[in-house]
């Protein structure tokens, strides 16, 4: 899957960006850099093993081992300690990134009901596309039984683009379902 990603990459995304920005040096060409994938646990301040169950959710889905967060300072508010675990994260590069974005986009976001694309507005002015998806249940490696609460995560797109319309070309030739 990775390898056609890359091969896809190679001869079909990378000759079109060049022919329809101009550029004047290959090295110009805008490409995937890495994907961060963020699951934020509210509830894990009371119940430890929450991370653990995100983390075992997440390393099923990307197939690499997450790292916890945590938090930078304390707020009483929310009766959060400096130093607690918050969250989980992942940071794909290479094969598992071009894997995991080919099961995104071909497998995972078509099995959302209702599904008409994603938001072709969420970049961030630099290049960068953020993805926010209401539960982990749309992976197929995820079993339904096993979850005890459906979770959301936050998808990051981080490219080598200098400006939205290249990432957003980028990442459409790649196979991206943006709405229309």
């Amino acid at each position: 899957m990775a390898a056609r990603m890359k091969e896809l990459y190679t001869s079909e995304v990378a000759p079109a960006l060049m022919k329809k920005f101009e550029y004047k040096s290959v090295m110009q060409i805008p490409k995937l850099d890495k994907i961060v994938i963020n699951v934020g646990a509210g509830d894990a301040k009371e119940n430890s093993k929450v991370i653990d169950a995100i983390m075992a959710d997440l390393a099923a889905i990307t197939g690499q081992k997450p790292v916890p967060t945590y938090a930078k300072k304390s707020v009483a508010n929310f009766k959060l300690r400096e130093g607690m675990k918050i969250g989980v994260k992942v940071t794909l590069r290479g094969e598992k990134m071009y894997e995991f974005m080919d099961r995104l986009f071909n497998f995972a976001l078509p099995r959302v009901r209702d599904f008409k694309g994603i938001n072709p507005d969420a970049f961030d002015g630099r290049g960068n596309y953020a993805l926010g998806l209401k539960e982990q249940l749309i992976f197929p490696e995820i079993e339904y039984d096993k979850v005890e609460k459906i979770r959301g995560m936050d998808i990051c797109f981080v490219t080598t683009a200098q400006t939205d319309a290249e990432a957003k070309e980028l990442l459409t030739l790649m196979g991206a379902p943006f709405a229309k």
